[in-house]
C-alpha cells in the first residue's frame, strides 16, 4: 500500500471524513463502565489529499477508510482504560500505525455519561499534524 499524500496547512477542506462511527468499548473511571462497556461515537477528519486518487481512481492512491474503520472496531473491542483522553490518544496512535503520520482531527463522544440528571454526551477533541480545529472552536486543552 502506498502512503497517501497528506494535506498541508494551506489546503483546508480537503481530506476524508468519517462521521458517526459507533464503537462499543470498555472505557470509564467507574468500574462498571470498564466491566460492562458502553457506546462511544467517533468523528474523524483525515488530512489526505484526494487529488491523486481523484485522477487515478485507484484505492492504493488514497487512504482505505474501510480498513481503518475495521481496525478501530477491533481496537474498541480490546481497549480497557479510564479516560476519554487515553482512548483518543490510542485512536491517534492506531491511525499512525495503520497509515503513517498524517493530519488528523477527531471528536470522541461518550454517548451516555453516567452523570445523574444528565442525558447528553461528553466529548474529547484532538488534533495532530497540520490539521487544526477551526478558529473560535474550543481546543483539546479547553
Amino acid at each position: 500500500m502506498s502512503t497517501p499524500a497528506t494535506v498541508g496547512p494551506g489546503l483546508p477542506g480537503n481530506g476524508i471524513a468519517v462521521r458517526g462511527l459507533r464503537l462499543w468499548a470498555h472505557v470509564g473511571v467507574l468500574p462498571f463502565e470498564r466491566e460492562h462497556g458502553q457506546w462511544f461515537e467517533l468523528d474523524l477528519e483525515l488530512g489526505v489529499d484526494p487529488a491523486l486518487a481523484g485522477g487515478t481512481d485507484q484505492l492504493a492512491d488514497t487512504l482505505d477508510y474501510a480498513t481503518l474503520i475495521g481496525a478501530l472496531q477491533r481496537q474498541a473491542r480490546s481497549i480497557r482504560c479510564h479516560t476519554l483522553e487515553r482512548y483518543a490518544q490510542a485512536i491517534l496512535e492506531l491511525i499512525v500505525e495503520c497509515h503513517g503520520p498524517l493530519p488528523v482531527q477527531l471528536e470522541l463522544r461518550k454517548c451516555a455519561a453516567p452523570v445523574p440528571g444528565f442525558s447528553g454526551s461528553v466529548a474529547i477533541r484532538r488534533a495532530s499534524g497540520s490539521l487544526r480545529l477551526p478558529l473560535g472552536e474550543p481546543g483539546p486543552s479547553s
